[in-house]
């Protein structure tokens, strides 16, 4: 990088540079010198003459955002050294500058910044096709074609881009959506805030330094309004020079710019930063030698001005009748044809935004305000209202709850009049309403505060939210009047802003032969404050003035812009309560906050109370909302992002196999938490063992799982993960039942466990083919005896799986059996076999009515793969023993006795 500005800037290049900055520094120290004594003049005779007008109602803060920060957080920035994009973490302060570190520690251990950008006069883009487009026009003849790749690539899809048209750009990334508009509106907020940088506190520098400027400009027949008339005077005057010193350096650098289209313009825009601080550093040295230099004589002047005040009037009063009479005539004719007819269209373009503007300013305060009433409702204590109040009184300064107000007056458009009037942009008028409407609500915050603390004070705690509602009533009529007030000076001098220099355009070849000879009816002694060219402006201003002044009272009485009427003068309702604006900004926690005795050391090693150290954390007016779900990445760390010339290779591949390891342990976790879901949740056509205390597993009895014919799905095959049953001994009765049974069900009694136990062993021996059918019926008979037994005590309900069992090679069924809605109020009946399949099935006994419908799972899956062969076999032996069917009919029987 310094080897291009090196290499083109040139020890006879920068002669040049320091030459032409000389001569416009030259010419702008001798108009300003000029105005400097007019300035003074009209000051001092406004001291004695006072103004007029009507008084504002709300107080004004003095000091706003005193040891306040703005906002701080991370974000991907793009290093030009480095050119790769790193996570750097900006501090934005009171004074709106943007301090950038390597990370959050080295600011938080007091470190200086590795820069600082001043946003006066910069652009926030949201885009890379809007800064192209600024960026093809920096270079005549050197333009990206469509298509073509940039010469930076984003490090994700939320850019955010500073452009100015001389100094350096700057590049950053978001990581989402809603923290890119967040850090957009902060941007926006510290170049409007830098943008507006003269004083209106100092009454004769700055309108000295801005009728200079105007002054300069018209001489070398530049009319109308200027978008780069932003910042503080030496940035301002850097922006005179550069205006017509870039076009010549630009011809003699260009043609030497050599390589690919976005290197050229890459270097260019070193270039022009290069040559940009060279300018503001000596406009600098210059403007501060002649503001001294006019200082120093001021005493001088002002005492000169107060002894000749009445002589001095007199003779600007005659001058200014022989001007009137002159111009007038001239001016009334051009204001009758080239005026008048759009008076009311651009009027009605500047109110219908700003109106709406200050409505939601208004809205914004008073939504603001019910809920600290609502939350303090609720609540019942200062504690809430306290910490409501300490977020209420940096509200105008929060550039994101005050996005909605500024965003109605960007919607401002004065399109088709723009070069009719030389207006080159509306931004010029935008951002003087939007600094209006900031100023109007911190007016009305501040005048809340005092009264709400001034009512505390003399109430005490009782009735805080009435407190609340009466003085924020008293507030929001002041902010309505004083709203009104402001709007209406706004569009008067938007009006002249733009009629005037179009008028001092047309007369100016007509007129200006005629103005030296005025200067002959001005006494030497008062020629530094009188001067022909100034009164010519004020004449040409009065004669348009009475019709603007028409337009705006007749828009007045429409009510939809709720603006006062010039007849309606709100005298002061509180006579005490300017007596309050002197007071300093009340600290709302530390006089009704929560008291925090713990004390600990300080950043400084110093002992520090805990709510110190609170509030130095809760300084800062925006707070960075962590969006849930979004990839946060950390701030103390200098992390690498995909730039211009991407990033080494063994990095992506580490990286991509991180990512690949993750989704591999997700589909793992995915995969047991699906296999676990299937083991405490049997399938429906499982077989089910009946057990006692039924009471102690409500939440299995939920899902009853229903009686299948024993044969196990392939479905069910494929997920089930119990282990298959080896041998008699490696897996007992008790082993199963404990591991198939729900955890929270309790084991039955004795007997009952004796017969379940049983018919588990001779289930599992008929499912290994270890046995023939005669064990399997010897092991029903068994158990249809045991059943008996207990059906004949009646006390005990138990339920005890019975009858006969029988393998034959079943086809196994494609679909699974639904479960049934409500077994408590219907008794499950066995499940018979399908005629396709000739399966023998499990029959057990119909369970007593009082069942609540579970059914514990101590029979889930089992691994069947029988031999194709015996199945084959045993698929031609008949279907039913008629010894079996009696057994059934008998069991029958048995659960009518019981009933």
């Amino acid at each position: 990088m310094g080897d291009v500005i090196s290499s083109h800037l040139d020890e006879g290049k920068r002669e040049i540079i320091t030459g032409r900055t000389g001569e416009v520094m030259g010419e702008f120290g001798c108009l300003y010198e000029q105005q400097y004594a007019v300035a003074l003049f009209n000051k001092v005779r406004f001291d004695i003459e006072g103004g007029g007008g009507p008084q504002p109602q709300l107080l004004h803060r003095k000091v706003p955002v005193e040891n306040k920060s703005i906002f701080s957080g991370a974000i991907f920035q793009f290093l030009e050294e480095s050119k790769k994009w790193r996570n750097r973490f900006l501090f934005i302060p009171d004074s709106y500058n943007i301090n950038y570190h390597d990370n959050k520690a080295s600011h938080d251990r007091g470190l200086q910044p590795k820069g600082t950008i001043n946003c006066a006069g910069y652009k926030v883009l949201t885009t890379m096709e809007q800064y192209l487009e600024l960026l093809n026009t920096s270079l005549p003849g050197v333009k990206a074609k469509v298509g073509s790749a940039p010469f930076l690539k984003c490090a994700t899809q939320f850019p955010l881009i500073l452009w100015h048209p001389y100094a350096r750009h700057y590049y950053f990334c978001a990581v989402t959506d809603k923290e890119q508009q967040k850090w957009h509106a902060v941007f926006q907020d510290c170049v409007r805030h830098a943008n507006d940088g003269l004083s209106e506190e100092s009454k004769v520098q700055t309108p000295a330094f801005t009728d200079a400027v105007r002054l300069y400009r018209q001489a070398h027949g530049q009319y109308g309004t200027w978008d780069m008339m932003c910042g503080e005077p030496p940035q301002i005057l850097s922006n005179l020079v550069m205006e017509t010193l870039l076009p010549e350096i630009r011809d003699l650098i260009s043609p030497r710019l050599k390589g690919k289209m976005y290197e050229r313009q890459r270097n260019w825009v070193l270039i022009s930063d290069a040559v940009y601080s060279q300018v503001q550093s000596q406009c600098q040295a210059r403007y501060e030698a002649a503001v001294q230099s006019c200082e120093a004589g001021r005493p001088l002047l002002e005492a000169s001005i107060r002894t000749d005040m009445d002589q001095i009037i007199s003779s600007k009063e005659h001058v200014t009748n022989k001007i009137r009479a002159a111009v007038l005539p001239k001016a009334e004719k051009l204001l009758k044809v080239s005026i008048q007819p759009y008076i009311s269209s651009i009027l009605e373009a500047l109110m219908e935004p700003t109106s709406r503007g200050f409505s939601e300013v208004r809205d914004v305060f008073f939504r603001e305000l019910v809920d600290m009433s609502k939350n303090t409702l609720n609540d019942g204590n200062k504690e809430t209202m306290a910490e409501h109040m300490e977020k209420i009184s940096m509200l105008a300064y929060h550039p994101v709850k005050m996005q909605s107000c500024y965003e109605k007056v960007e919607q401002l458009s004065l399109e088709g009049l723009q070069q009719r009037f030389d207006v080159s942009s509306p931004s010029v008028f935008v951002q003087r309403a939007q600094i209006l409407m900031r100023e109007q609500m911190d007016d009305a915050v501040y005048t809340f505060e005092q009264i709400l603390h001034q009512s505390l004070e003399a109430q005490g705690a009782e009735g805080v939210c009435k407190t609340i509602q009466r003085c924020q009533d008293r507030v929001i009529k002041k902010f309505d009047y004083d709203s009104s007030t402001v709007r209406k000076r706004f569009f008067r001098e938007a009006l002249l802003q733009i009629f005037i220099p179009y008028m001092l355009k047309q007369l100016a070849p007509s007129c200006a032969t005629d103005l030296p000879r005025f200067q002959e009816l001005i006494f030497e002694d008062f020629s530094r404050f009188i001067l022909v060219e100034s009164i010519f402006e004020e004449v040409v201003l009065h004669s348009v003035m009475k019709d603007i002044m028409m337009a705006v009272k007749e828009a007045a009485i429409q009510r939809r812009h709720n603006l006062y009427r010039d007849s309606i003068v709100l005298t002061s309702s509180d006579p005490n309560l300017h007596l309050l604006e002197d007071n300093p900004s009340i600290d709302w926690a530390g006089e009704y906050g929560p008291q925090d005795e713990a004390e600990g050391p300080g950043p400084d090693g110093t002992e520090e109370s805990g709510v110190t150290q609170k509030r130095r954390r809760t300084k800062q007016v925006v707070s960075m909302i962590q969006v849930e779900g979004s990839p946060g990445f950390p701030n103390e760390s200098c992390m690498d992002a995909p730039g211009v010339y991407g990033i080494p290779e063994e990095e992506e591949e580490a990286e991509e196999e991180e990512e690949e390891e993750e989704e591999e342990q997700k589909e793992q976790e995915e995969h047991n938490k699906e296999s676990d879901r299937d083991v405490l949740s049997p399938p429906d056509n499982l077989p089910v063992v009946p057990s006692q205390n039924i009471n102690h597993c409500p939440k299995a009895s939920e899902n009853p799982p229903a009686l299948t014919n024993g044969v196990l799905p392939k479905e069910i095959e494929k997920v089930s993960e119990v282990p298959p049953v080896q041998s008699k001994e490696a897996a007992s009765p008790e082993v199963s039942l404990e591991a198939l049974q729900a955890p929270e069900c309790t084991l039955p009694d004795p007997d009952s466990a004796l017969a379940i136990q049983s018919a588990i062993q001779e289930i599992e021996n008929a499912v290994q083919g270890e046995d023939s059918e005669q064990v399997a019926e010897e092991a029903a008979t068994e158990e249809v005896s045991s059943s008996r037994q207990r059906a004949a005590c009646s006390e005990e309900k138990v339920l005890a799986p019975t009858g006969k069992v029988e393998i034959t090679p079943a086809v196994i069924p494609e679909e699974v059996a639904t479960p049934a809605k409500d077994t408590a109020q219907e008794p499950q009946s066995p499940s018979v076999a399908s005629p396709e399949s000739e399966s023998a099935t499990v029959e057990s006994p119909v369970p007593p009515n009082h069942d609540s419908g579970f059914q514990s799972p101590t029979n889930e899956a089992v691994d069947v793969q029988p031999d194709l062969e015996q199945h084959t076999a045993e698929a031609e032996a008949p279907p039913k023993d008629p010894e079996t069917v009696g057994l059934k009919e008998e069991e029958k029987g048995t659960k009518v006795t019981e009933n």
